[in-house]
């Protein structure tokens, strides 16, 4: 049992991260739509993640406080090759929070000013989190490869948050913001798939140990179902966007949840790529797990933590689905 320790702390981990991902995403990726519309549409926007943005970064807090206690040696490495995006996002968090509760209460000439904040916040929450995914999938490289790569991932990174933040809209409004929704959907699919083309051969490229996990007989048929599941859903997405901008009628919610299972799929791959490393071919998860009596005391926090964070999670969604409405403090 006490050899499992560090692996359950690797799902749970895992699991946070993924799910941060996905529901943040969708939230920065409003944020980052924000620009595009008018201001009845900014109104409208900002109002459909209203009840769920906080409580989205929660995962986050998760995912990077079980790093610290569960593997504070890849905590320590990590953070050290990363505390400029990282300090970039906190910044970009922050703005979008103060913005976010400032515009509903600012009178109309101020309320530019605080729409451009959340978007500006949005933008570099997002950056930040892309330009660290690029890093961390090449292993930290300094280089101009590590760099262009990084830069190309960052700005992937944003188009993915946008098709979530666009596929979230399609379910959450009406008329010609819905309309507007699916053109942003469908341009950021495209660089979204880019995105995972790019991080899917670079991991092989980076690392000999991932080319054989993945080329190597007989895995390469064994594993064919990711990259073949990930490029249907791809192609699902997008067919269901298309169809919804030559105004067939249908069900909304579908580009969402294809979006949402090609992050899920394109995390796979990559996660079976690393495992059993956190920083890759440099530190596994035994090697940076901490001492055995604090991962057990750890874990009944985490067994009683992440149930009641679910549960709100659940809670939440189900009392607010549905078309949004307006967002008022009053």
């Amino acid at each position: 049992m006490d050899t499992m320790l560090p692996l359950v702390f690797v799902v749970l981990m895992a699991l946070a991260m993924l799910i941060y991902v996905v529901l943040d995403g969708y939230d920065l990726g409003v944020g980052l739509l924000l620009r595009g519309a008018d201001d009845a549409g900014k109104d409208r926007m900002i109002a459909s993640i209203g009840p769920f943005w906080e409580a989205n970064e929660t995962w986050l807090v998760l995912g990077v406080g079980l790093l610290l206690v569960a593997f504070p040696l890849a905590h320590g490495l990590i953070l050290t090759a990363l505390y400029l995006p990282v300090a970039a996002m906190l910044i970009g968090l922050i703005l979008r929070g103060v913005a976010f509760d400032f515009r509903v209460k600012a009178h109309a000439e101020h309320k530019p000013l605080w729409n451009t904040a959340f978007w500006l916040g949005s933008l570099l929450a997002s950056l930040a989190q892309g330009w660290m995914l690029g890093s961390y999938v090449l292993g930290f490289r300094d280089d101009a490869i590590g760099l262009a790569f990084s830069a190309l991932i960052a700005l992937c990174l944003c188009a993915g948050y946008a098709l979530l933040g666009a596929c979230w809209l399609l379910m959450k409004t009406e008329g010609a913001l819905r309309a507007q929704a699916a053109a942003w959907a469908y341009r950021a699919l495209w660089f979204t798939g880019l995105g995972i083309a790019a991080v899917s051969l670079a991991t092989p490229y980076a690392s000999p140990r991932i080319f054989a996990k993945w080329f190597v007989l007989p895995n390469l048929f064994l594993l064919a179902p990711i990259p073949l599941l990930t490029a249907g859903m791809f192609l699902f997405c997008e067919s269901s966007l298309r169809r919804i901008r030559r105004g067939v009628e249908g069900r909304d919610g579908l580009p969402f949840a294809a979006a949402v299972l090609l992050f899920v799929l394109a995390f796979t791959g990559l996660a079976y790529s690393l495992f059993p490393y956190l920083v890759a071919d440099r530190m596994t998860y035994v090697d940076a797990a901490a001492a055995t009596g604090s991962l057990k005391f750890i874990l009944v926090d985490a067994l009683l933590t992440l149930p009641m964070i679910l549960a709100y999670t659940v809670f939440v969604y189900r009392v607010f689905w549905g078309r949004s409405e307006d967002l008022s403090y009053e």
